[in-house]
């Protein structure tokens, strides 16, 4: 049986998000024609969505539960064929606590409890499926999703590529540059660099800097104390970047906001440790991209693969059709046994 369709866009997009082509064209001065889009997919968030939505009554031929895993795939299949995008990457995360955030801060995401082993399966087989359908798969196990998606996006921008985000995840956003875009494809929003300071107070690249002051409890990052997110906007609007805003840390008691004075001595005091939490919440671009890079060509689908893939996660028909249609593939469904 297939599974229920995937919940995905319903809506247009915000009235307050911006996309850069409303602003700039990003028009190629030699073609007048737009860059091409890389779509660069942040695969967790989709699986985890699904693994926490999709009921669990699916499972593969071994009687493991596949429910985050035909939630994906669903997904994935209506991005595809809406888009029908000719370069794209799936990132997944491997680095679940092996990443070099790790290294630098042992507190990093020890807040989260370990994924178990039903789930770890799953994205086992949501990464055999990308593949199966000729799909560019992006992971490393001392990088997390982030930083191979920061990392394609400026390999792709050296080839004239424009890049789309898949991704509510507010970290990206530090990644868009003008004419690239990030989509929350659940609640179809989508921005541009222009559009972050209204999402978030502040512009794309102040993102990391923003996050350091301010904190991030979902990956278990402090912050500084006693400096929220609206007063950390307030910092960075007036002083531009977490390095200015310490050199004249002595400026900030003097600023026209309630509790300016103890926000100068929580930073004088917790300044070394705003700067690590920095070197955390910055997206790495240098992360190895293997043979993905720089290309991110959509390939043809392999027919073994999504044979074995298909049997082995017990997809149904309607699944199947429009994997191999996806895929680049004919469809030929199996033969009852009535047939013969």
């Amino acid at each position: 049986m297939s599974p229920p369709s995937w919940t995905g866009p319903t809506g247009g997009t915000d009235a307050d998000d911006i996309l850069d082509r409303a602003l700039d064209d990003g028009a190629s001065p030699r073609t007048g024609r737009e860059p091409p889009p890389l779509y660069l997919i942040d695969a967790s968030i989709y699986v985890f969505r699904a693994w926490h939505t999709m009921p669990n009554e699916f499972t593969d031929t071994d009687g493991w539960p596949t429910n985050a895993v035909q939630g994906f795939t669903r997904f994935l299949l209506e991005l595809v064929e809406r888009e029908r995008p000719r370069h794209m990457a799936i990132a997944f995360d491997e680095a679940l606590d092996s990443c070099f955030r790790n290294a630098i801060y042992p507190a990093y995401k020890a807040n989260r409890e370990p994924a178990p082993e039903e789930l770890r399966r799953q994205f086992a087989h949501c990464k055999a499926v990308c593949a199966a359908l000729g799909l560019q798969v992006l992971a490393h196990t001392d990088y997390e999703a982030d930083d191979l998606i920061g990392s394609a996006i400026v390999a792709a921008r050296t080839l004239g590529h424009r890049g789309i985000i898949v991704s509510a995840d507010k970290d990206l956003s530090q990644l868009l540059h003008v004419g690239d875009e990030q989509w929350d494809y659940a609640r179809n929003q989508r921005w541009g660099a222009h559009g972050v300071r209204a999402r978030h107070g502040v512009d794309a690249h102040q993102i990391a800097d923003y996050l350091a002051l301010s904190g991030d409890a979902i990956d278990n990052i402090p912050g500084v104390p006693g400096i929220g997110a609206k007063t950390a906007a307030t910092l960075l609007s007036h002083f531009g970047d977490l390095d200015s805003l310490l050199a004249r840390v002595d400026e900030v008691e003097f600023l026209s906001f309630r509790g300016a004075k103890q926000a100068a001595a929580k930073l004088r005091a917790h300044s070394e440790a705003a700067l690590l939490y920095r070197r955390i919440t910055t997206i790495a671009c240098d992360a190895p991209l293997g043979e993905a890079a720089p290309a991110f060509h959509r390939g043809g689908g392999a027919q073994a693969d999504l044979d074995a893939v298909c049997e082995r996660l017990r997809f149904g028909p309607l699944t199947r059709r429009r994997l191999y249609a996806a895929a680049g593939l004919d469809y030929a469904p199996p033969a009852s046994p009535d047939s013969f």
